[in-house]
């Protein structure tokens, strides 16, 4: 399939493996890319920039495709080493990065110097306007459905799509809801190059995480996200769980008077010990609506390779069906 995304990329196919923390390692980013699409390596999951240029050359160990590294820009009081992770993404080789958070104009000349191709994540349509404007090459746009931070606008995939491509002339991305065949059909019928999968991805064999994590992808339905954090105006989507209920319970009792500080035993360094040690109440991690659709553990191969040939099929025989001879 060509679309300008794969032509920006230089992929075989549509599909784009989102940063995600605690998952995003050389083993999932390597079998995504050799698969036909693009892997991303999440660069804050290593610790420092000399870990990350480590994670880079063991993924050039397991493919010689293109992949990318997730950079996502977070405010804080202690600022993470990002001239540091950015010599290592360009000193890497790597030249695809997806940016995420905060505005990433600062770190733009850098990255653009050395020929690295820039996706922002994006949750709204202003924001990704903001993306193109400062010279972006393409955005990931996140409906409503999506795992992680949706934004505060609410605005589902139906909408935001189609409102983006009557908008921007840079390419983008589906993200939010994605899983199969229907799906990339659906986004590039509303007017995507192509989609970003974060959720569908976990469930796989070479996703890096514990086996708990992948089987409770499979048991959930798309009525087990809840959102978190929205007092705070850092809605997050998570799977519901033990800690997900405290959390709430908390937003409940305290109102427009909680802090961070309240909930830190809830978000707080939780994800190692769910991701590495299944401990599947440990705190609240990141869930997309899109695990109703959730039914299986494939390899990677196998996911891209299904959802390929049923994109096909849709397009060439069942969109075909409808048209009058």
């Amino acid at each position: 399939m060509k679309t300008k995304i794969t032509e920006l990329f230089g992929i075989e196919h549509p599909i784009i493996q989102g940063g995600m923390h605690f998952v995003g390692f050389a083993e999932l980013a390597a079998a995504v890319s050799e698969a036909g699409g693009l892997g991303i390596i999440t660069g804050l999951t290593q610790r420092t920039p000399d870990a990350l240029a480590n994670e880079i050359r063991r993924c050039r160990e397991m493919t010689t495709k293109p992949f990318g590294v997730n950079l996502t820009f977070l405010p804080a009081v202690t600022q993470p080493d990002y001239p540091g992770y950015i010599r290592a993404i360009v000193d890497g080789g790597i030249k695809v990065v997806e940016t995420a958070g905060n505005n990433p104009q600062k770190w733009l000349p850098s990255l653009k110097d050395a020929g690295i191709k820039v996706i922002h994540k994006c949750t709204s349509v202003r924001h990704s306007l903001k993306a193109e404007s400062i010279g972006c090459d393409a955005v990931s746009v996140d409906g409503f459905e999506c795992s992680g931070h949706p934004g505060e606008d609410d605005v589902p995939n139906f909408i935001l799509l189609p409102r983006a491509a009557e908008e921007l002339k840079i390419p983008f991305v589906a993200s939010g809801g994605m899983a199969d065949g229907r799906s990339l059909v659906a986004a590039l019928s509303l007017g995507a190059d192509g989609m970003n999968m974060g959720t569908r991805f976990m469930a796989t064999k070479e996703a890096p995480i514990h086996e708990h994590v992948k089987q409770a992808l499979v048991a959930a339905s798309e009525l087990d996200t809840r959102l978190v954090m929205r007092p705070l105006r850092n809605t997050e989507r998570v799977l519901k769980n033990a800690a997900v209920d405290r959390l709430l319970e908390k937003e409940k009792a305290l109102g427009p008077a909680i802090k961070f500080e309240d909930i830190l035993p809830e978000v707080a360094g939780v994800y190692p010990k769910i991701m590495m040690e299944g401990a599947m109440d440990a705190g609240a991690w990141s869930c997309g609506m899109v695990v109703g659709l959730i039914r299986d553990v494939p390899t990677v191969k196998e996911l891209i390779d299904r959802i390929m040939a049923e994109a096909e099929s849709i397009i060439g025989r069942r969109m075909s069906g409808f048209m009058k001879a």
